[in-house]
């Protein structure tokens, strides 16, 4: 079974957050879970920006991709892009069908993304 969840309203459109989807769609069918969080709201970024985003990706393909540097080197690529235009942060959870089934059985959650150290003022810098 499929699920894909994004950050969408009627009210102010995705569509870098669409086109997320249908690039992840197009690259890993067929897919058992797919999350696209915007994540833009925690940043010093304008009202219903799109530059930063959590993808939660599992997929059968990476069955045959044990390194999760090259899993997350295929969802990049996937996401060329997005992260060649738009996208200015991505954070990536690449599991097999079995290793998201086995979160669910522990009761682990994706870990939330660190908080901005940059843009939002948090982050200073010494001298």
């Amino acid at each position: 079974m499929s699920t894909t969840t994004a950050t969408a309203t009627a009210t102010h459109p995705t569509p870098v957050a669409d086109a997320i989807v249908q690039n992840l769609h197009r690259a890993f069918s067929p897919l058992s879970h797919l999350e696209i969080r915007n994540e833009s709201h925690r940043h010093n970024v304008p009202p219903h920006s799109e530059t930063h985003f959590q993808v939660v990706v599992v997929a059968e393909r990476f069955n045959d991709v044990p390194s999760l540097v090259q899993r997350h080197r295929l969802v990049n690529e996937a996401l060329a892009p997005q992260l060649a235009g738009p996208v200015h942060a991505l954070s990536i959870v690449a599991k097999t069908p079995a290793q998201w089934q086995a979160m669910g059985e522990q009761g682990q959650a994706v870990p939330a993304t660190p908080k901005c150290r940059g843009g939002d003022g948090t982050f200073a810098t010494r001298t």
